[in-house]
């Protein structure tokens, strides 16, 4: 029996954050425009977000706050599209939002109202929407031919916008890695990021009863030129190490690399043992320590950082270790627990105002899929929006 093909201009694999936003942009174009997901509703990502309430960007948002082989190709799209773009929109739909800390912008109801807007945005644009459908393969030849499970499509352009595989739970597959190989496009070796990170034995059997603790501190990892240091609280998990300056670091270290910790930024601990007829003893270090830490935590510091003596320099010894604990990870919590995907596409292999393969005339990689990976706090949406306009714009 023969399938019928439906002839389109634009098919978008994926119904994330960045396929939504290329499918609605592309259609108030004019374009015949089909989005294909294979979940049976579109945006179950954006749905659990920022606790439910959606990070949608961050108004801070430059080309710094993103790690990629290539730190500059986010540039253009960013410029095309910034976070004033997605709040106009947000604002026509009515959305009430409040900043939560450092630009970050979450929804006050849900994020369902983001979907809801997505949804409507798409409708209004005549750009179709086909959920629950799985794709079977996609082949070129004078066009795209898209075989799925709701049947047959043909298109002069392809976005892909299938994400990573953070979160498997939620449907995360490497599809679009393998379209991209398919078509001989080079994808950037892909690892979990924004995960929390795992202690080895040792280090487990010494903080990790101490789950829950949590405390302000500067967190550094990454060698020389993908370096990060971020300023935010650390959490001690049942397995290590968690918190957004944990999460925000755990995208540039690698395994078998040392994390490094302040665990008092900016603060001199010690100083008050420094001063005239002071006490020196475990105790009144504790006390100082206190300060800066939950009670259990700087009790435990103390208890495994006993100083050699109460000297000016065994002091100054261990201010320094406070400041620059280093701890060797065993690795992360992987794709589970990990909010994004480093790696992907290789940039070099895009046009970086329009995300269409250099290689491949009318295929785009567009969103998580790509090798551009935000910060925690809403920079990642704000890639999947601005690189789903520009394509979007392009297709």
């Amino acid at each position: 029996m023969g399938v019928q093909v439906q002839e389109m201009d634009v098919v978008v694999l994926g119904g994330g954050a960045a396929g939504l936003m290329c499918a609605l942009e592309a259609g108030r174009r004019g374009r015949r425009v089909v989005l294909l997901d294979h979940a049976e509703r579109v945006g179950k990502k954006i749905l659990i977000s920022g606790g439910g309430r959606c990070n949608f960007t961050n108004l801070y948002c430059r080309a710094e706050n993103f790690l990629s082989e290539n730190p500059h190709f986010a540039k253009s799209a960013l410029a095309r599209f910034t976070p004033a773009d997605i709040v106009a929109l947000v604002e026509k739909h009515g959305i009430r939002f409040h900043e939560k800390m450092l630009g970050q912008l979450f929804c006050d109801r849900s994020a369902m109202d983001i979907v809801t807007m997505l949804e409507r945005e798409c409708a209004e644009a005549k750009a179709r929407i086909v959920a629950g459908t799985k794709v079977l393969s996609v082949k070129r030849d004078a066009k795209f031919v898209v075989e799925t499970s709701a049947g047959t499509f043909r298109a002069q352009s392809v976005v892909v916008a299938t994400g990573g595989l953070s979160i498997p739970k939620m449907g995360a597959t490497g599809f679009g890695y393998g379209v991209a190989e398919q078509f001989g496009l080079r994808v950037i070796e892909c690892r979990p990021a924004l995960v929390p990170l795992v202690m080895s034995g040792e280090d487990a059997s010494r903080w990790c009863d101490l789950t829950g603790l949590s405390a302000e501190v500067v967190a550094t990892a990454g060698a020389k030129r993908r370096r990060g240091s971020f300023l935010e609280k650390m959490l001690v998990t049942h397995r290590g190490l968690s918190g957004p300056a944990i999460l925000q670091v755990s995208s540039y270290w690698r395994a078998g690399e040392t994390v490094e910790i302040d665990l008092a930024p900016g603060v001199e601990v010690f100083a008050p043992l420094l001063t005239k007829n002071a006490r020196r003893d475990i105790g009144a270090a504790v006390a100082a320590l206190r300060t800066v830490l939950p009670g259990r935590l700087a009790e435990r510091w103390m208890a495994l950082h006993k100083p050699a003596g109460w000297t000016n320099a065994a002091l100054a010894a261990m201010e320094q270790e406070v400041h620059a604990w280093q701890v060797i990870p065993a690795g992360t919590e992987g794709y589970a627990k990990a909010e994004v995907t480093a790696g992907g596409v290789d940039t070099a292999e895009l046009d970086a105002k329009t995300m269409e393969s250099r290689k491949v005339p009318g295929l785009y990689f567009i969103g998580e899929v790509v090798d551009v990976t935000g910060w925690l706090g809403g920079y990642n949406f704000q890639w999947a929006w601005a690189s789903g306009v520009s394509a979007g714009q392009a297709v």
